[in-house]
This record gives structure tokens, C-alpha cells and sequence, in this order.
């Protein structure tokens, strides 16, 4: 890894890390107002999210209108054996007793121990720390939405859900494993990608 997208991560962590409860509260209606009208939203019915944890856009409204539109809900756990993520369907009472174990890394995820494959999903909102306008993007370098994703190529619809900063006008590098978004929502922008 270049010390240039070191740097770069370390810069963007924390931006994301500092944006303040307010700033995350109004991002989250502005996503939510463009997502809830989304066509791909709308006919998804198996929709992964992720709980945001290190200052990603919320995901509670989102997580809470897919039960209300009677959808089911997959929240990613990492599966020890393979570093893939695996797709854990919880009820709307698990999200809202806030039933989850912490992972190492820092984030809570779904306790049972088996999820589904990726390729189960329609719609995958997925958290980023970069995106540019090509559709590629830069995680926290762990590596394992694109490790799954590379094993779905076809299905889900992938969505980077970002703050607007976290939208570049460089290019990012894209490797041979990095695996691109279909789109990218921001408070602002809403930009579709050729895959």
C-alpha cells in the first residue's frame, strides 16, 4: 500500500470520526429522502446494512423503514475461517433490544454464528471511507466486502452510502480485487456507476 492512500485513509478516518451529532442526523434525513424514493430500494426485499460505528452516515432510519416496508434485514458478521462476510437476518425486536456481540475490530454485529451467502442479497448498503467518480472504492482496508463481493459478481446492487466529503474528484486506484459500486449516495449526490 502506497503511503500516499495511507495518509489519505488516515485523513478521511478522522474527518468521518469528528462529524458531529447534528451533521450525522441531517445527513441521514437527506440519504433517507433520496433512498425511500429509490426504485432499487423499493423492490429489494433482502437488503444488507451495516450498523454505522466509526462515523459512518446512520443507518437507523434505514434499518427501521425496512421493517416497516416489511423487509428483511441482513447486518454483515465476518466469518473467522475465510475473513468473507456472511449475511445474518435479524428481527426488528433484535435491532431495537440492541441484541448484538462486539466484534474485535469494534463493531457490533449479529451474534447467531451462520449467515447467508452475499449473492442472497438484493440490495447491499455498504459504508466507505472513498469513492470516486468511477464507482471505486476504498474501505478500511480490511478488505472483506470486496473478498464477498468477488464471489457475487452478478447480484447485489451494491451502494456506498458516504458523507459528501467522502466523494472524491481524483481517481482512486483501482485493483484487479478492488470490486466497484453500482452507486453512491450522499446527503447531496446520488451518482449511478457502470460495473
Amino acid at each position: 500500500m502506497s503511503a500516499s492512500l495511507i495518509t489519505l485513509r488516515r485523513q478521511l478516518r478522522q474527518q468521518r470520526r469528528s462529524v458531529c451529532t447534528y451533521t450525522q442526523r441531517q445527513a441521514q434525513y437527506r440519504v433517507c429522502t433520496q433512498l425511500f424514493k429509490n426504485p432499487h430500494f423499493s423492490h429489494s426485499q433482502h437488503i444488507g446494512v451495516y450498523l454505522h460505528a466509526f462515523g459512518e452516515v446512520y443507518t437507523r432510519h434505514i434499518i427501521l423503514e425496512c421493517f416497516r416496508r416489511k423487509k428483511s434485514v441482513y447486518l454483515p458478521m465476518i466469518c473467522s475461517m475465510n475473513q468473507h462476510l456472511v449475511w445474518v437476518k435479524i428481527s426488528k425486536q433484535q435491532y431495537l433490544n440492541r441484541r448484538f456481540a462486539m466484534h474485535r475490530l469494534g463493531m457490533q454485529q449479529a451474534m447467531q454464528s451462520r449467515g447467508r451467502m452475499v449473492k442472497c442479497l438484493d440490495l447491499v448498503i455498504m459504508p466507505l471511507l472513498a469513492c470516486d467518480h468511477m464507482g471505486t472504492r476504498l474501505g478500511m482496508g480490511g478488505g472483506f466486502y470486496d473478498k464477498t463481493l468477488s464471489r457475487a459478481p452478478q447480484k447485489p446492487y451494491r451502494l456506498g452510502l458516504a458523507h459528501d466529503f467522502q466523494l472524491l474528484e481524483q481517481a482512486l486506484t483501482r485493483q484487479e480485487w478492488d470490486q466497484p459500486l453500482d452507486a453512491l449516495l450522499t446527503p447531496q449526490h446520488f451518482l449511478k456507476f457502470q460495473r
